[in-house]
């Protein structure tokens, strides 16, 4: 078995040391709104009941808000 989106979020999240609402401010550059409680539901243990599967369109519009965030903004083409 491999990494799970769940596993590479949480440790983007680790390496990072961010924290909820930095995360919600990071998916917010990209116009994905969630709130701090879905978030919970990625981080949590695989057998907890409220556990959620982080799926590719979130994982993936997190890593483009953490390019923003850590880059800036594309700059704009002439």
């Amino acid at each position: 078995m491999g990494l799970t989106n769940n596993d590479i979020f949480k440790k983007l999240r680790i390496a990072h040391k961010l924290r909820d609402d930095e995360i919600v401010a990071i998916l917010a550059l990209v116009d994905f709104k969630v709130s701090k409680s879905e978030l919970g539901a990625f981080f949590r243990n695989e057998n907890h009941p409220k556990y959620v599967v982080c799926g590719d369109q979130i994982l993936r519009n997190f890593l483009n808000g953490l390019i923003i965030h850590l880059r800036g903004p594309m700059p704009k083409a002439k």
